[in-house]
Order: C-alpha cells, then structure tokens, then sequence
C-alpha cells in the first residue's frame, strides 16, 4: 500500500484543502499526518510544541509519517517541518510527491501569519522567510513536481498538480 500523491510545503500552502480536493477528483480517500497527531494526542500541535517543544513533536510527526506512507493510498499531506527529518526523506523518495510553493506576500495572505503557527510567534514574516530558507531546497529534493500556488484558488492546484503528474480524475 502506498500513497497516490503526497503533498509536501509550508504551512499555510493549501495542502488540506488541495489535498481532499485531489482525494475527491481521484475517487480515494484524503490523510493529513498533522491532524493523526492531534487525534492521537487529542490536542493542538501549537499545544504540543508548547509543553513538550519542538523536537518531542517532531517524534510524534517522523511515527506519523512513517505510519501513513505505509498504511494510506488515497493522498497523503505532510505537516510543513516532515522534510526536515532525514529519514522521512528517505522514505519520500519512493512515493509520487508534490511540492505545493509560494511565497511570502501569498502567505501572509493566506495565514496572515498569525501565533497560532508556533514556530511564527515572533517577527513572523522573518520567521516565515528564514523557515522557507531551510526547508525550500528539503522540499525541492523530496518533490518529483513543483506547483505554484501563488494567485491560484485550491481547485487550480488540483487541476495542476493532476495535470504535472499526467493522472485522470475518477
């Protein structure tokens, strides 16, 4: 069993809702690693990074990744900091990923960059570029295709990200 697509960029980059949207299109079903951490530890991911930090949920995220690239075949979407863990990488190279960009006036846009991101609390736009930094090129080694979203309603991604990977909708 393995994941049709998976869906890999910041937070904020639309990979829930591009993701059910794909899940729909393909007649499979949608999973999204960080909500299997809130339903498993039956609280917010801000909540966990608050009391434990940072590098306890990212335990918790490596085991949910792990769990749904092995146990899911409909689309898969990846929390923003997965590609950080190197041997979530590993694991990504045999699946069909897709890297969903944009940049930093689209995401505050979308997010406004607001506390309720962790890792944003503080100068969140400089966060947001430093984080985008890191991880931009984790994103670019792990994706076989790259989407825009910048200006793109989700329902645009969808029809871009089936087009890039040549897959009929069911």
């Amino acid at each position: 069993m393995s994941p049709r697509i998976v869906l890999v960029g910041p937070m904020g980059v639309g990979k829930t809702t591009v993701g059910e949207l794909l899940a729909e299109r393909l007649g499979c079903t949608f999973r999204d690693t960080d909500a299997d951490i809130v339903a498993a530890q039956g609280r917010e991911i801000a909540d966990i990074f608050l009391d434990e930090g940072e590098p306890h949920f990212r335990e918790l995220e490596r085991a949910a990744v792990r769990d749904a690239l092995a146990g899911h075949d409909g689309v898969l979407a990846l929390g923003g900091g997965a590609v950080l863990d190197e041997g979530t990488r590993a694991l990504l190279a045999e699946h069909t990923v897709v890297y969903l960009s944009m940049d930093v006036d689209e995401a505050v846009k979308r997010t406004g960059l607001n506390a309720a991101r962790p890792l944003l609390m503080i100068n969140p736009r400089k966060q947001w570029r430093e984080l985008m930094e890191a991880r931009r090129p984790l994103y670019q080694e792990v994706a076989r295709v790259v989407v825009a979203t910048d200006g793109r309603a989700p329902e645009e991604v969808a029809e871009a990200v089936l087009e890039a990977l040549e897959l009929k909708q069911a």
